[in-house]
Protein backbone atom coordinates (compact mmCIF):
# COMPACT_ATOMS: atom_id res chain seq x y z
CA UNK A 1 0.00 0.00 0.00
CA UNK A 2 2.85 2.42 0.98
CA UNK A 3 4.06 1.76 -2.66
CA UNK A 4 0.95 3.01 -4.49
CA UNK A 5 0.64 5.74 -2.24
CA UNK A 6 4.64 6.88 -3.64
CA UNK A 7 3.38 6.18 -6.95
CA UNK A 8 0.49 8.07 -6.92
CA UNK A 9 2.23 11.28 -5.46
CA UNK A 10 5.22 10.69 -7.62
CA UNK A 11 2.45 10.89 -10.55
CA UNK A 12 0.80 13.61 -9.18
CA UNK A 13 3.67 15.74 -9.10
CA UNK A 14 4.30 15.26 -12.34
CA UNK A 15 0.98 16.57 -13.69
CA UNK A 16 0.00 20.23 -14.18
CA UNK A 17 -2.57 22.77 -14.88
CA UNK A 18 -1.41 26.07 -15.94
CA UNK A 19 -3.82 28.93 -16.12
CA UNK A 20 -2.67 31.98 -18.45
CA UNK A 21 -3.59 35.36 -17.71
CA UNK A 22 -5.68 35.49 -20.90
CA UNK A 23 -6.86 33.59 -24.28
CA UNK A 24 -4.08 32.17 -26.05
CA UNK A 25 -1.63 34.83 -27.47
CA UNK A 26 1.94 35.55 -28.54
CA UNK A 27 2.32 37.00 -25.24
CA UNK A 28 2.09 33.38 -23.63
CA UNK A 29 4.23 31.77 -27.10
CA UNK A 30 6.81 30.12 -24.91
CA UNK A 31 4.08 28.44 -22.23
CA UNK A 32 2.54 26.67 -25.98
CA UNK A 33 5.88 26.26 -27.60
CA UNK A 34 7.14 23.81 -25.14
CA UNK A 35 3.86 22.23 -25.44
CA UNK A 36 4.21 22.15 -29.14
CA UNK A 37 7.96 20.73 -29.00
CA UNK A 38 7.49 17.63 -26.37
CA UNK A 39 9.74 20.11 -23.70
CA UNK A 40 7.78 19.37 -20.86
CA UNK A 41 7.78 15.79 -21.90
CA UNK A 42 11.04 15.92 -22.03
CA UNK A 43 12.01 16.93 -18.35
CA UNK A 44 9.93 14.29 -17.25
CA UNK A 45 5.99 16.34 -16.65
CA UNK A 46 2.95 16.82 -17.93
CA UNK A 47 1.34 20.42 -18.66
CA UNK A 48 -2.45 21.35 -19.61
CA UNK A 49 -2.53 24.63 -20.88
CA UNK A 50 -5.75 26.22 -19.47
CA UNK A 51 -6.57 29.89 -20.94
CA UNK A 52 -7.68 32.92 -19.03
CA UNK A 53 -10.14 35.51 -20.07
CA UNK A 54 -11.75 38.59 -18.76
CA UNK A 55 -14.21 37.39 -16.13
CA UNK A 56 -11.45 34.30 -14.94
CA UNK A 57 -9.52 35.08 -11.75
CA UNK A 58 -6.60 33.13 -12.12
CA UNK A 59 -5.54 33.96 -8.78
CA UNK A 60 -8.38 32.37 -7.10
CA UNK A 61 -8.72 29.30 -9.05
CA UNK A 62 -4.68 28.78 -8.20
CA UNK A 63 -5.95 29.08 -4.37
CA UNK A 64 -8.84 26.36 -5.05
CA UNK A 65 -6.38 24.01 -6.27
CA UNK A 66 -8.13 24.11 -9.78
CA UNK A 67 -4.44 25.26 -11.15
CA UNK A 68 -0.80 24.37 -10.27
CA UNK A 69 0.78 26.95 -11.46
CA UNK A 70 -0.48 30.30 -12.85
CA UNK A 71 0.54 33.48 -15.39
CA UNK A 72 0.10 37.02 -13.62
CA UNK A 73 1.51 39.85 -12.50
CA UNK A 74 3.70 40.95 -9.47
CA UNK A 75 1.76 43.58 -7.88
CA UNK A 76 -1.47 41.03 -7.58
CA UNK A 77 1.15 38.61 -5.92
CA UNK A 78 2.16 41.24 -3.71
CA UNK A 79 -1.70 42.72 -3.12
CA UNK A 80 -2.18 38.64 -2.48
CA UNK A 81 0.94 38.37 -0.04
CA UNK A 82 -0.35 41.89 1.50
CA UNK A 83 -3.83 39.88 2.28
CA UNK A 84 -1.13 36.85 3.64
CA UNK A 85 -2.29 34.54 0.73
CA UNK A 86 0.57 31.85 0.48
CA UNK A 87 1.81 32.62 -3.40
CA UNK A 88 5.00 32.63 -4.87
CA UNK A 89 6.46 34.03 -8.26
CA UNK A 90 9.22 31.54 -9.40
CA UNK A 91 10.02 33.08 -13.18
CA UNK A 92 9.13 36.76 -15.34
CA UNK A 93 8.51 35.69 -18.91
CA UNK A 94 8.68 39.46 -19.42
CA UNK A 95 11.23 41.96 -18.35
CA UNK A 96 9.80 44.83 -19.12
CA UNK A 97 5.45 45.00 -18.78
CA UNK A 98 3.86 45.24 -22.39
CA UNK A 99 1.27 47.87 -20.86
CA UNK A 100 0.53 51.00 -22.37
CA UNK A 101 -1.35 53.86 -22.57
CA UNK A 102 -2.47 53.92 -26.61
CA UNK A 103 -4.10 57.82 -27.54
CA UNK A 104 -5.15 59.49 -30.94
CA UNK A 105 -2.62 61.19 -33.16
CA UNK A 106 -2.25 64.60 -31.95
CA UNK A 107 -1.28 63.53 -28.49
CA UNK A 108 2.25 63.90 -28.14
CA UNK A 109 2.94 62.62 -24.14
CA UNK A 110 1.71 61.28 -20.95
CA UNK A 111 1.59 64.54 -19.69
CA UNK A 112 -0.96 65.94 -22.55
CA UNK A 113 -3.43 63.33 -21.61
CA UNK A 114 -4.67 65.59 -18.80
CA UNK A 115 -7.26 66.79 -20.46
CA UNK A 116 -8.34 63.53 -21.94
CA UNK A 117 -10.80 60.76 -20.80
CA UNK A 118 -8.88 57.32 -20.50
CA UNK A 119 -10.44 54.24 -20.47
CA UNK A 120 -8.60 51.53 -17.62
CA UNK A 121 -9.93 48.56 -16.04
CA UNK A 122 -10.96 47.75 -12.65
CA UNK A 123 -7.87 46.25 -11.46
CA UNK A 124 -5.40 49.11 -13.02
CA UNK A 125 -6.53 51.43 -10.46
CA UNK A 126 -4.22 48.94 -8.34
CA UNK A 127 -1.74 49.24 -10.40
CA UNK A 128 -0.37 51.42 -12.94
CA UNK A 129 -2.75 54.07 -12.41
CA UNK A 130 -2.18 55.58 -8.80
CA UNK A 131 1.47 55.76 -10.40
CA UNK A 132 0.14 57.82 -13.46
CA UNK A 133 -1.53 60.32 -11.15
CA UNK A 134 1.37 61.08 -9.58
CA UNK A 135 4.01 61.12 -12.12
CA UNK A 136 1.67 62.71 -15.26
CA UNK A 137 -0.95 64.92 -12.36
CA UNK A 138 -3.47 62.75 -13.88
CA UNK A 139 -6.84 62.79 -11.64
CA UNK A 140 -9.89 59.95 -11.16
CA UNK A 141 -11.76 62.38 -13.05
CA UNK A 142 -10.85 61.18 -16.17
CA UNK A 143 -11.36 57.44 -15.38
CA UNK A 144 -13.50 55.06 -17.61
CA UNK A 145 -14.35 52.14 -17.86
CA UNK A 146 -12.53 49.49 -20.07
CA UNK A 147 -14.40 47.02 -21.69
CA UNK A 148 -11.71 45.55 -23.22
CA UNK A 149 -12.71 46.79 -26.58
CA UNK A 150 -11.21 49.16 -28.85
CA UNK A 151 -14.66 50.75 -30.42
CA UNK A 152 -15.28 53.58 -27.37
CA UNK A 153 -11.25 54.24 -28.32
CA UNK A 154 -12.64 54.79 -32.76
CA UNK A 155 -15.64 56.44 -31.82
CA UNK A 156 -14.53 58.88 -29.57
CA UNK A 157 -11.11 60.76 -30.59
CA UNK A 158 -10.70 62.26 -27.32
CA UNK A 159 -10.64 58.96 -25.69
CA UNK A 160 -7.01 57.41 -24.81
CA UNK A 161 -7.49 53.56 -23.08
CA UNK A 162 -4.90 50.95 -21.83
CA UNK A 163 -3.26 48.04 -23.48
CA UNK A 164 -1.03 45.81 -24.43
CA UNK A 165 2.15 46.73 -27.01
CA UNK A 166 1.70 43.21 -28.26
CA UNK A 167 -2.25 43.47 -29.42
CA UNK A 168 -4.68 46.44 -28.69
CA UNK A 169 -1.95 48.95 -31.46
CA UNK A 170 -2.62 46.13 -34.48
CA UNK A 171 -6.35 45.88 -33.90
CA UNK A 172 -6.56 49.89 -33.74
CA UNK A 173 -4.12 49.82 -37.58
CA UNK A 174 -6.54 47.02 -38.98
CA UNK A 175 -9.36 49.62 -37.87
CA UNK A 176 -7.31 52.63 -39.34
CA UNK A 177 -7.01 54.42 -36.51
CA UNK A 178 -3.28 53.75 -35.97
CA UNK A 179 -2.65 54.94 -31.92
CA UNK A 180 0.05 56.82 -30.26
CA UNK A 181 1.98 54.34 -27.97
CA UNK A 182 3.52 54.99 -24.96
CA UNK A 183 4.84 51.72 -23.45
CA UNK A 184 4.69 52.76 -19.88
CA UNK A 185 8.20 50.68 -19.32
CA UNK A 186 9.43 53.30 -21.44
CA UNK A 187 8.75 55.71 -18.59
CA UNK A 188 9.44 54.50 -15.65
CA UNK A 189 6.86 51.83 -14.73
CA UNK A 190 9.28 49.10 -13.03
CA UNK A 191 7.50 45.61 -12.49
CA UNK A 192 8.30 42.40 -14.61
CA UNK A 193 5.09 41.11 -16.29
CA UNK A 194 4.29 37.22 -17.47
CA UNK A 195 4.92 35.98 -13.97
CA UNK A 196 4.69 32.66 -13.18
CA UNK A 197 3.45 32.26 -10.02
CA UNK A 198 2.75 28.95 -7.74
CA UNK A 199 1.51 28.37 -3.81
CA UNK A 200 3.72 27.77 -1.19
CA UNK A 201 2.84 24.26 -0.83
CA UNK A 202 3.63 23.58 -4.50
CA UNK A 203 6.92 25.14 -4.05
CA UNK A 204 7.67 22.94 -0.79
CA UNK A 205 5.80 19.69 -1.91
CA UNK A 206 7.39 19.71 -5.86
CA UNK A 207 10.73 21.12 -5.74
CA UNK A 208 11.72 18.64 -8.69
CA UNK A 209 8.75 19.12 -10.46
CA UNK A 210 8.60 22.74 -10.19
CA UNK A 211 12.28 23.22 -11.65
CA UNK A 212 11.65 20.59 -14.28
CA UNK A 213 8.42 23.41 -15.46
CA UNK A 214 10.56 26.28 -14.85
CA UNK A 215 13.25 25.47 -17.09
CA UNK A 216 11.44 23.94 -19.95
CA UNK A 217 8.93 27.18 -19.92
CA UNK A 218 12.22 29.31 -20.30
CA UNK A 219 13.37 26.83 -22.69
CA UNK A 220 10.01 27.28 -24.64
CA UNK A 221 10.69 31.16 -25.10
CA UNK A 222 14.03 30.60 -25.90
CA UNK A 223 12.70 27.86 -29.16
CA UNK A 224 9.52 30.67 -29.85
CA UNK A 225 11.64 33.96 -30.01
CA UNK A 226 13.68 31.56 -32.77
CA UNK A 227 10.65 30.12 -35.06
CA UNK A 228 7.45 30.54 -33.53
CA UNK A 229 5.44 28.20 -36.05
CA UNK A 230 5.07 25.28 -33.78
CA UNK A 231 3.59 27.46 -30.60
CA UNK A 232 1.19 29.45 -32.87
CA UNK A 233 -0.01 26.72 -34.34
CA UNK A 234 -1.42 24.87 -30.85
CA UNK A 235 -2.22 28.85 -29.75
CA UNK A 236 -3.77 29.16 -32.98
CA UNK A 237 -5.43 25.28 -31.94
CA UNK A 238 -6.93 26.77 -28.60
CA UNK A 239 -8.01 30.30 -29.67
CA UNK A 240 -9.21 29.83 -33.29
CA UNK A 241 -9.81 33.72 -33.66
CA UNK A 242 -6.19 34.67 -33.27
CA UNK A 243 -4.93 35.49 -36.50
CA UNK A 244 -1.50 35.00 -37.92
CA UNK A 245 -1.10 38.49 -38.64
CA UNK A 246 -1.62 39.25 -34.60
CA UNK A 247 0.45 36.42 -33.66
CA UNK A 248 2.84 37.97 -35.85
CA UNK A 249 2.52 41.49 -34.74
CA UNK A 250 3.11 40.51 -30.96
CA UNK A 251 5.99 38.41 -31.50
CA UNK A 252 7.71 41.47 -33.58
CA UNK A 253 6.97 43.90 -30.64
CA UNK A 254 8.15 41.35 -28.25
CA UNK A 255 11.19 40.97 -29.73
CA UNK A 256 12.03 44.47 -31.52
CA UNK A 257 10.99 45.88 -27.78
CA UNK A 258 13.25 42.97 -25.95
CA UNK A 259 10.25 42.45 -23.63
CA UNK A 260 11.35 38.52 -22.98
CA UNK A 261 15.27 38.64 -23.95
CA UNK A 262 15.92 42.02 -23.12
CA UNK A 263 17.40 43.38 -19.58
CA UNK A 264 18.45 40.96 -17.00
CA UNK A 265 17.68 38.30 -19.55
CA UNK A 266 20.20 38.71 -21.82
CA UNK A 267 22.85 38.05 -19.41
CA UNK A 268 21.09 35.98 -16.81
CA UNK A 269 18.54 34.05 -18.67
CA UNK A 270 14.90 33.73 -19.84
CA UNK A 271 12.33 34.48 -17.41
CA UNK A 272 15.46 36.17 -14.76
CA UNK A 273 14.26 37.58 -11.71
CA UNK A 274 16.64 39.63 -9.36
CA UNK A 275 16.57 40.51 -5.53
CA UNK A 276 17.41 44.43 -6.40
CA UNK A 277 14.62 44.15 -9.11
CA UNK A 278 11.78 42.86 -6.71
CA UNK A 279 12.86 45.12 -3.89
CA UNK A 280 12.11 48.32 -6.36
CA UNK A 281 8.66 46.25 -7.50
CA UNK A 282 7.96 45.98 -3.75
CA UNK A 283 8.74 49.68 -2.93
CA UNK A 284 6.76 50.82 -6.09
CA UNK A 285 3.66 48.73 -4.38
CA UNK A 286 4.15 50.37 -0.84
CA UNK A 287 4.43 53.85 -2.66
CA UNK A 288 1.07 53.10 -4.30
CA UNK A 289 -0.69 50.69 -1.49
CA UNK A 290 0.03 50.39 2.22
CA UNK A 291 3.78 49.87 2.84
CA UNK A 292 4.26 46.26 2.74
CA UNK A 293 5.98 44.40 5.51
CA UNK A 294 9.54 43.24 4.32
CA UNK A 295 8.65 39.38 5.05
CA UNK A 296 5.56 39.49 3.16
CA UNK A 297 7.24 41.48 0.17
CA UNK A 298 10.18 39.09 0.24
CA UNK A 299 7.81 35.88 0.36
CA UNK A 300 6.14 36.77 -2.95
CA UNK A 301 8.93 35.39 -4.66
CA UNK A 302 11.84 33.21 -4.79
CA UNK A 303 14.93 32.93 -7.07
CA UNK A 304 15.61 29.06 -6.54
CA UNK A 305 14.21 27.75 -9.24
CA UNK A 306 15.30 29.49 -11.84
CA UNK A 307 17.62 27.37 -14.67
CA UNK A 308 20.62 26.83 -13.58
CA UNK A 309 22.48 27.01 -16.22
CA UNK A 310 20.59 29.94 -17.45
CA UNK A 311 18.62 29.91 -20.77
CA UNK A 312 20.23 32.44 -22.60
CA UNK A 313 17.98 34.20 -25.65
CA UNK A 314 19.54 33.10 -28.98
CA UNK A 315 19.27 34.85 -32.30
CA UNK A 316 16.65 33.93 -34.41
Amino acid sequence: MAALWHGHQAAQAQEWTLCTDWYAQAEHGGFYQAAALGLYQQAGITVHIRMGGAQINTMQLLLAKRCDAIVTHPLRTLAARAQGLPVVTVMATFQRDPTALLAHADVSSLEALRDHPIAIAQESHLTFWPWLKRRYGLSDDQIRPYSFSITPFLKDTSLAQEGYVTSEPFAMIKAGVPPKVFLLADHGYPPYAGTVVVTEATRRRRPDALRALVRSMAQGWQRYLQDPAPGNAMIRRHNPAMSPEQLAFGLKEIKTRGLVSGGEARTLGIGAMTEARWQAIIAFYGSANAPLPAEAGRAAYTLDFLPKPPILPQAP
